[in-house]
C-alpha cells in the first residue's frame, strides 16, 4: 500500500529581542558591506564562523547558541559598537541625499534597474563576473545619493558555479545549492501574509514566480524565483542557474527578467516610469509595459509604444555581435505569440522589431535590436566602446552620420567604499578630510594626495599587500589539502610569495580574448624578470571560465602549471574560486595591476578602477576605459592603441611591450630606493594616478551622470507623453503617421553658398537652401547645415549642425531656408543639409525614412 507524505513546512528564522535587535536589523541590510565598522561588527561574532559562512550574518546569527549571544550582551566593547553601528546606519537611511539637493524637482521619478545579474557581496552569489559586480555598485550609488530607484533580477538556487582546480590545473565545476532563508532576503508577502505571486505564460504552460527582497541601504532589489512545487518541473529550472542551459532556457530566463519583473513590480505596488536595461536580457520589459499601457488606456500598439520608448534606457556591455542573444522565430512564437498577439501586431510586426532590417527574414531576432528600437536613451560603457556601438548598430540609422547615431557613452566606475581598503580609507580621511566619503567626485579634493607623506603612502599599501600574500598562501595550503598533496608540500605554501616583492595582479572571466597567457609567450624572458634576487617580481591570478568555454578552461590549466613548474614555483601563484571577497584582496594589495584584452573588446572594464583607489597602477592595453584615465604618469599603456589583423602577430608586438615596461620602467622604478627604503618615483605615479583617476571613475560619478542624462531626461519625456491619458503619445503616433504619408515630397532642391574655392579663417560663409516640402508646413521640419573638416576620402569628421532659419516661400511647397558656416580651422570643409520633421512640442524627431539630405 502506498502512503503519501504530507510534509507540513515552517521556517525557523534567527530572532533577536531587547538590546540585540538592532543586530538583526542590520544583518539584512547589505549597507553593513560597504561600512567597514558594519562589517568588523560582525566579524567579533564569531571569527571562525565568519569564514564558514562566506561573511554571512544572517547564517551566523541562526547558528549561534542562546549561550553566545547572551554573552554577547555582556561584553561592553560589543555592545558600545553595536550602538555606533546602528547610529550610523539611521544617520544614513534619514540623511539628506545629493538626488533631494539636486534633483527635487524630478520627485515623482520612479527608476527601475533591470539586470540578469547582480553582485552585491560574496554571501549572495547572484553574479558571475563585470556585468553583475557593476550592476551591484550601481544600486550602492544609487542608495548612497538617494536615486528612486528599485533593482529586478532573478535569484538563483545555484547561481553561478564555485571553481576548484584538479590536480593537473583543469578547472572543475560545483553548484552548492543556496539556501534562500539563510542569505538576508526576505519573501514578499500580502496582506494575509500569503507569497505574492507573478504568473506568466511559458509556451502554453503557467508558470507562478514569488518575489524576494534584498535591501541595499535605501534601495530594494526584487529577485525572482520560479522553483515552487506548482511549476513543472523544466520551469522550476528557470532560476537554477546564471547563465545555464541553452538557447530555450536563455529565453524563458529573459521572459522572466522583462515581463516578470515588470508584473512584480505592479504586484507590490510600484510603476516605474523609467526603466533601465543593463544589457539586452530584459529587453521584453518594454512589450509588457506597452501592454500594460494598451490595457488601462485602451491605446493601439504604436501610441501606447511611444510613450514606454519616452521611458526607455538601454545600456550595451558588449562589443562584439557573438556576445549577444539571438532567437529564431519559432522559439519566439512558441514562447511570446500569445503576448504579442495581445498587443494586436503581426507576427512580421513582432519578429522586425528584432531586426535591423524588419523586411530580412533571414535575420535572427536580435535581444540588442530590440532594446535600441525600444528606448530612447542608449549608452555603450566607455567612451570608445560608444564609438564602437555607433559603428557597431550604425545600419539601424542608415541615413545618420556616424556621430550622430543616437548610442552615447556613460563610463562605467566602482563603488569606492565597497572597495577601498580600511587602511586606504584611514589614510585618505586623515589627509583628503571625510568630504571624500560623501562626495568622491571632487577633483580639488583629490589634489590633497599630493599632501600625503611618502613613508605613510608607501607604509599603507605595504601593509595591504602584506595581507594579500598571506591570503593567498592561505588559499593555496586549502588548495593542495583538496587535492590531497603530502604535508611537506602543504608547509612549502607558507614560502611562496614575498611580501615585500613587486606584485603583479591579473583576474577576471578567462575569456580567450582577454588573453590570460599572454605574458607566457617568452618564457626565458619572464623568467629572468621574475627571478632576479635583488629586484624579485611576483604574479598572482585568479579568474573563472565559463562551463563550456574548453579554451578559457585550457588558459587557466597552462598557467597553473607554469605556478607548479620549477622555473616560477613561489612566484606564481593561482588562487582558484574567484568571487568577490578573493577580488578585494587583489585590489587592496597588488602594485600593479596586468590588463590584456585585445582591443576594442573589452568594453570598459573595472578592477583597474579599484586598484587605483588602493594606491596600485594598472598596466594595460588601451581598450576600455584606460584611454580615458592613462595620463602617462599616472600608470602604464601597452602599445599606442594599434590593431592589426593578424591576431597572433598582435600578441607577439604586445607581449614583447609587457616584458620591455617590466624591465625598463616598472621594475626599475619600483626598486628604486633611497637610503629610507621608500620608492619616491612609484610613490609619485602612485599620487598622480589618485589624483587623476578617483574623480573620474567612481559609481558614484556614473550614476549622477545617468540620473541628470538619462533618468532626468526620460522622466520628463514620459511625463509629456503620458500625461492627459497619453493624448501626447497618441497625437505623436498621429503626426508620424502623417510625416510618413506626406515625406516622400521633400527634398533640397537647390543650394547656394556665398563662398568660392578658397576662403580665409574667420570669415563666415552665408548659405541659402530651397526645399520642397509638399503639404507639409515650414514649421513642421527643422533644416540644418552639417558642416566640418574633410579627410582622405573626402567624407565630413567630426561635423557639426547648424540651423537653417525659415526665409519665406518661394512658391506653392517651396520654401528658403538661410544660415552661415564660420570655419574655425584651416584645411578641407564640406557641408551637406538635412531635413528632419520637427513636432510642435516634442521638436526635432528622427525616424528611420523621415529624413532628407541636400
Amino acid at each position: 500500500m502506498d502512503f503519501v507524505r504530507s510534509i507540513h513546512r515552517f521556517t525557523v528564522l534567527p530572532t533577536l529581542s531587547g538590546e540585540l535587535a538592532p543586530l538583526q536589523k542590520l544583518a539584512y541590510n547589505l549597507w553593513w558591506t560597504w561600512e567597514p565598522e558594519g562589517v568588523e561588527l560582525f566579524k567579533r561574532l564569531d571569527i571562525d564562523l565568519w569564514q564558514q559562512t562566506r561573511h554571512n550574518p544572517v547564517e551566523m546569527l541562526g547558528i549561534l547558541q542562546q549561550t553566545t549571544l547572551e554573552k554577547l550582551v555582556a561584553d561592553e566593547g560589543f555592545m558600545s559598537q553595536l550602538q555606533r553601528v546602528s547610529e550610523k546606519f539611521r544617520d544614513y537611511m534619514g540623511a539628506r541625499t545629493w538626488f533631494d539637493r539636486s534633483c527635487n524637482g524630478g520627485k515623482s521619478l520612479i527608476a527601475a534597474y533591470f539586470s540578469m545579474e547582480f553582485g552585491l557581496h560574496e554571501s549572495l552569489p547572484t553574479y558571475s563576473g563585470g556585468l553583475g559586480i557593476l550592476a551591484g555598485d550601481h544600486l550602492k550609488s544609487a542608495s548612497d545619493l538617494g536615486i528612486p530607484l528599485v533593482g529586478i533580477g532573478l535569484l538563483y538556487r545555484q547561481g553561478y558555479f564555485r571553481q576548484y582546480l584538479n590536480i593537473e590545473g583543469w578547472q572543475q565545476e560545483l553548484y552548492p545549492e543556496n539556501d534562500f532563508y539563510n542569505l538576508p532576503l526576505r519573501l514578499e508577502r500580502d496582506e494575509s501574509g500569503e507569497p505574492v505571486a507573478v504568473v506568466l505564460d511559458m509556451a502554453g504552460r503557467t508558470v507562478t514566480a514569488h518575489i524576494w527582497s534584498v535591501q541595499v541601504g535605501r534601495v530594494p532589489l526584487y529577485l525572482l524565483d520560479t522553483n515552487l512545487e506548482g511549476n513543472a518541473p523544466e520551469d522550476r529550472e528557470i532560476t537554477a542557474q546564471l547563465y545555464g542551459g541553452d538557447q530555450e532556457m536563455r529565453i524563458r530566463q529573459e521572459i522572466l527578467l522583462g515581463v516578470g519583473g515588470i508584473r512584480a513590480l505592479h504586484q507590490l505596488g510600484i510603476t516605474p516610469n523609467v526603466c533601465h536595461m543593463n544589457e539586452g536580457h530584459a529587453a521584453f520589459l518594454a512589450l509588457e509595459r506597452t501592454r500594460l499601457l494598451m490595457e488601462e488606456h485602451g491605446l493601439s500598439f504604436a501610441e501606447a509604444m511611444e510613450a514606454v520608448r519616452a521611458g526607455n534606457i538601454f545600456t550595451t556591455h558588449t562589443p562584439v555581435d557573438a556576445g549577444i542573444d539571438h532567437f529564431p522565430p519559432d522559439l519566439l512564437e512558441r514562447y511570446l505569440g500569445r503576448l504579442y498577439r495581445s498587443l494586436g501586431i503581426s507576427r512580421e510586426e513582432f519578429l522586425g522589431l528584432g531586426r535591423i532590417n524588419p523586411r530580412n527574414l533571414n535575420e535572427t531576432f536580435c535581444m540588442a535590436v530590440l532594446a535600441l528600437k525600444l528606448a530612447n536613451h542608449a549608452n555603450g560603457v566607455s567612451q570608445l566602446h560608444g564609438e564602437i556601438s555607433r559603428r557597431m548598430w550604425k545600419n539601424l540609422w542608415p541615413e545618420l552620420p556616424d556621430e550622430h547615431i543616437p548610442i552615447t557613452s556613460v563610463t562605467n566606475g566602482v563603488h569606492t567604499k565597497t572597495w577601498l581598503s580600511n587602511e586606504m580609507a584611514g589614510l585618505l580621511t586623515r589627509y583628503l578630510g571625510s568630504r571624500w566619503r560623501e562626495d568622491s567626485t571632487d577633483p580639488v579634493l583629490w589634489k590633497r594626495v599630493a599632501n600625503i607623506p611618502d613613508s605613510e603612502l608607501w607604509r599603507t599599501h605595504e601593509r595591504c599587500r602584506e595581507r594579500l600574500v598571506l591570503f593567498a598562501r592561505r588559499r593555496l595550503k586549502d588548495h593542495l589539502r583538496q587535492v590531497g598533496a603530502t604535508a611537506k608540500e602543504i608547509a612549502a605554501a607558507e614560502e611562496v610569495l614575498d611580501p615585500e616583492a613587486l606584485t603583479i595582479g591579473f583576474a577576471r572571466r578567462f575569456a580567450t580574448y582577454k588573453r590570460g597567457t599572454l605574458l607566457f609567450r617568452d618564457l626565458a624572458r619572464l623568467e629572468r624578470i621574475l627571478g632576479s634576487s635583488d629586484r624579485p617580481v611576483q604574479i598572482i591570478f585568479a579568474g573563472k571560465a565559463h562551463p563550456h568555454d574548453v579554451e578559457g578552461k585550457e588558459l587557466i590549466r597552462e598557467i597553473f602549471q607554469h605556478s607548479i613548474g620549477g622555473r616560477f614555483r613561489g612566484k606564481i601563484v593561482f588562487i582558484e574560486d574567484y568571487d568577490m571577497a578573493v577580488a578585494r584582496h587583489l585590489v587592496q594589495g597588488v602594485d600593479v595591476w596586468l590588463n590584456t584584452p585585445r582591443r576594442p573588446l573589452e568594453a570598459s572594464g573595472t578592477s583597474g578602477m579599484k586598484v587605483a583607489f588602493n594606491g596600485g597602477l594598472n598596466m594595460s592595453v588601451l581598450d576600455g576605459w584606460w584611454p580615458e584615465g592613462y595620463r602617462g604618469n599616472n600608470g602604464w599603456a601597452i602599445g599606442n592603441g594599434e590593431v592589426y589583423d593578424d591576431v597572433d602577430y598582435q600578441n607577439e608586438v604586445e607581449s614583447r611591450a609587457i616584458y620591455d615596461l617590466l624591465e625598463k620602467e616598472i621594475v626599475p622604478l619600483f626598486y628604486d630606493r633611497g637610503t629610507d627604503d621608500i620608492p619616491r618615483g612609484w610613490l609619485s605615479c602612485i599620487k598622480a594616478s589618485l589624483q587623476t583617476l578617483c574623480p573620474l571613475f567612481s559609481t558614484e560619478r556614473m550614476v549622477q551622470e545617468y540620473t541628470q542624462l538619462c533618468y532626468l531626461p526620460a522622466y520628463g519625456q514620459w511625463e509629456k507623453l503620458s500625461g492627459d491619458r497619453l493624448a501626447l503619445a497618441v497625437d505623436l503616433t498621429r503626426w508620424k503617421g502623417e510625416m510618413h504619408r506626406g515625406w516622400s515630397q521633400v527634398r533640397v532642391t537647390r543650394l547656394d553658398a556665398g563662398a568660392t574655392a578658397e576662403v580665409p579663417l574667420g570669415a563666415a560663409i552665408p548659405v541659402t537652401a530651397e526645399v520642397s516640402l509638399g503639404d507639409i508646413l515650414p514649421d513642421q521640419v527643422t533644416v540644418d547645415l552639417y558642416c566640418g573638416v574633410l579627410d582622405s576620402r573626402g567624407n565630413i569628421v567630426g561635423g557639426e549642425l547648424l540651423p537653417l532659419s525659415h526665409g519665406g516661400a518661394v512658391s506653392d511647397g517651396l520654401h528658403r531656408f538661410a544660415g552661415k558656416i564660420e570655419p574655425h580651422f584651416c584645411g578641407r570643409h564640406g557641408f551637406m543639409v538635412r531635413v528632419m520633421p520637427r513636432h510642435p512640442k516634442i521638436g526635432p524627431v528622427y525616424e528611420q525614412g523621415l529624413l532628407a539630405w541636400g
